[in-house]
């Protein structure tokens, strides 16, 4: 969503890259462009002039002149700035002393609040609550049964004594306020921890939707009412988010379909003008498109300073550690790195989501936009199904798919040879760097690090070359004998570990003496 005020802001500050010095001119050319970029992003004007006069009054001062660096002084303080209108810091749910803690959530009808009340509740149920869905909105069409919908598919219980309208042209007859009085009386029968509260919308903002919501407030004391806000709606995002404050003076906001196009300036305003913090964003049309919202996070986001933060976290959330800690064994162990720890992992990855929304929170992830927005992400479906298309012996021992196997095996996962044959290329390269950082020689190609291309290979080389003697004596005689030496030396050698003819004439085979991956000897008859 935020993708053009990133380029724009990024564009800005290459700029001020290199300058020992910024004049005041510099400055103002750089509050300028900021300007502009946020107003091109439907940022309120009054939010903007805010925004902008701290940015040129911090710049303006001794923060910025006796900075070893101005330029990246000056992101820093924009930094801090977008963290400030943001919210300034990470706002959680106020848990109730004594449960259930009630959650009422309010919004314009299409802002998403009945999907919404899924996400969260599947959110806090894996933080260890117990929640509980109460369907308040009786006037939209099949809104109670979408939320048992998504009870379902979140594994959360709903209360729905009243089935609703099931058309437009229905009048409808049950209570709201006393739905939601009921719910909660049920949830503290049953001992559910949390109740969340799915109240109806209208198309606008009236009277009649502020009255019922003030009605369910008053019924239920809710310890928080969350603001569900669609961010694509420009600058009336505002004045609804105005008038919903004083209507039911929500203490929160609920930011969903961060996952558009749109400019997303409305993001950026309500925190600051209603001084409301968000706290939770929706960034996609799945249950688990849900997460707790950082301003400082988003904030870097903004700037292209990527979210390692976040993508640790739902790492930590969806990762199965005892399979983590099998591969930490085998890479401990220096086993070899197979076809079938590649699945596994490939696996993992698949279960923390998508892998454009991931690789966009790396830092300087707008270098790269347009190839990530080509990126298929059923490209992990065709290598899955390369994969799986090998007998276990060949995901052992990859070395062994020839000409005739590989076209076995592109016909078994419906692609061409050449996929398998740039599969199998790309695997080979990851095993040796496995292999090579197990062993403990560094990973290959980095400077320093011991391996090909890296200081270790051809110093090694050079020293091994150094250290061959070869006869250099000017004397014919002791030349002669240097090399009878070595000649007996070689002899012995050959004498202390005997040979295997190449045909037939093989000694008794020791398969422990050499350097084979954990299990293999199975496939040797041994």
């Amino acid at each position: 969503m935020f993708n053009s005020l990133s380029d724009r802001l990024t564009a800005t500050f290459k700029n001020l890259r290199g300058k020992g010095r910024l004049t005041e001119a510099d400055i103002d050319a750089t509050v300028r462009e900021i300007r502009r970029a946020l107003l091109d992003a439907d940022v309120a004007v009054p939010v903007v002039r805010a925004f902008t006069a701290a940015v040129k009054e911090r710049a303006l001062g001794l923060e910025v002149s006796q900075a070893l660096n101005p330029g990246q002084q000056v992101v820093k303080i924009v930094n801090e700035e977008l963290v400030g209108i943001l919210g300034g810091e990470t706002r959680r749910i106020r848990l109730a002393k004594n449960p259930p803690t009630v959650i009422m959530l309010a919004g314009l009808q299409g802002a998403g609040k009945t999907t919404l009340a899924g996400k969260l509740s599947r959110w806090l149920k894996g933080q260890g609550h117990s929640p509980l869905l109460v369907a308040c909105d009786l006037q939209r069409p099949n809104a109670v049964r979408q939320l048992q919908v998504n009870g379902e598919r979140a594994g959360v219980p709903v209360y729905a004594p009243h089935p609703g309208v099931s058309s437009e042209f229905e009048a409808a007859t049950g209570d709201p306020v006393a739905v939601a009085r009921q719910g909660v009386a049920e949830a503290r029968a049953r001992l559910h921890d949390v109740v969340i509260v799915d109240t109806a919308g209208r198309l606008g903002v009236d009277a009649e939707l502020m009255q019922q919501a003030a009605d369910i407030r008053a019924a239920i004391s809710p310890d928080e009412v969350l603001f569900v806000i669609d961010a694509m709606i420009g600058q009336d995002a505002v004045n609804t988010a105005l008038a919903f404050n004083e209507g039911v003076d929500f203490t929160g906001v609920v930011l969903t379909k961060l996952d558009g196009d749109a400019r997303g300036g409305a993001a950026l305003s309500v925190a600051s003008v209603t001084g409301k913090p968000v706290m939770f964003a929706s960034t996609g049309e799945g249950l688990g498109d849900f997460e707790l919202f950082h301003p400082d996070r988003m904030a870097s986001r903004i700037l292209d300073m990527g979210d390692i933060l976040t993508l640790i976290e739902q790492a930590e959330q969806s990762w199965d550690k005892d399979e983590a800690a099998r591969m930490a064994k085998k890479f401990a162990d220096q086993e070899d790195f197979t076809l079938d720890d590649f699945l596994a992992q490939m696996q993992q990855i698949r279960n923390m989501g998508s892998m454009k929304k991931m690789l966009m929170m790396m830092p300087g992830a707008a270098n790269m936009r347009e190839q990530l927005e080509n990126f298929d992400e059923r490209e992990i479906d065709r290598v899955e199904a390369i994969v799986r298309s090998m007998t276990p012996h060949e995901r052992l021992a990859p070395k062994i798919i020839n000409g005739s196997r590989r076209a076995r095996i592109a016909r078994g996962s419906g692609v061409h040879v050449s996929e398998v044959n740039g599969l199998l290329e790309r695997f080979g390269q990851a095993q040796k760097m496995m292999r090579k950082m197990a062993s403990g020689g560094g990973i290959p190609g980095m400077p320093g690090m011991a391996g090909p291309g890296g200081f270790g290979g051809p110093r090694k080389k050079a020293a091994a070359a150094k250290g061959k003697k070869k006869p250099r004596s000017g004397n014919p005689a002791k030349a002669a004998q240097e090399l009878q030496e070595a000649e007996a030396r070689r002899a012995a050698a050959r004498t202390a570990s005997p040979t295997g003819a190449a045909f037939g004439g093989q000694q008794d085979f020791d398969p422990s003496a050499m350097n084979l991956p954990k299990g293999f000897d199975k496939f040797l008859g041994k």
